[in-house]
């Protein structure tokens, strides 16, 4: 399907992990997305409740065109509206609002709203979700995700919330179409020491754990 968004499936198809930056500031966050992109990552979502969210985003959009960037914790109308002005290309949610989702399949935007039940994740998806996002997913385990996959077996599934470079490899197995990994992939003490270096190689062995 066409989005207005410019959101790239091709690239997330061959990285499938949307990084989820939380707390970091500008300045850091591009030097983040650098080495990101050089380990051969392609989407990264800024969590709405990071303070100057729209303006990392409008700058990522600007700084790394070969970059799929979203906005994440979508939880209202004016979220969307804010992400939307800063010039998102994709949608995270932790939720379901109809309204919210709606309103991003109206945009031609992709969105992938988040999700724990059978129902919920069906509700998702009958609304227009471009991809289901199960959280928190270790709370369920990829045993849920082989399960609901046997009779949903149409809907994409993106479980995050505790995927890890030990574990991701087992999601996918299981059937999901991508995961969401957020502490785990931009690890706090490399970012805080400055080391980039071991970042890129972190993200490049998360990346490997995809078979």
């Amino acid at each position: 399907m066409k989005n207005n968004s410019g959101f790239s499936w091709e690239l997330f198809n061959e990285s499938p992990v949307v990084g989820i930056v939380r707390g970091i500031p500008l300045d850091v966050v591009l030097k983040v997305a650098a080495v990101y992109s050089d380990a051969g990552l392609s989407t990264i979502e800024i969590t709405m409740n990071t303070e100057g969210a729209t303006e990392i985003i409008t700058a990522l959009r600007k700084e790394f065109p070969n970059l799929n960037v979203g906005a994440g914790t979508v939880c209202t109308l004016a979220d969307l509206d804010k992400a939307v002005n800063a010039g998102v290309q994709f949608i995270v949610t932790p939720i379901i609002d109809a309204a919210v989702i709606q309103k991003a399949v109206e945009l031609n935007i992709p969105i992938f709203p988040g999700a724990y039940t059978p129902t919920e994740i069906y509700q998702a998806w009958h609304l227009g979700a471009s991809a289901v996002k199960i959280f928190p997913a270790t709370q369920l385990g990829t045993q849920f995700i082989k399960d609901v996959s046997a009779p949903l077996n149409e809907i994409k599934l993106l479980p995050t919330g505790g995927v890890s470079a030990e574990n991701i490899d087992s999601f996918f197995k299981a059937g999901a179409v991508g995961v969401g990994m957020g502490s785990s992939l931009f690890d706090k003490k490399m970012i805080d020491n400055g080391d980039f270096e071991a970042l890129k190689n972190h993200f490049i062995r998360v990346k490997n754990e995809i078979k």
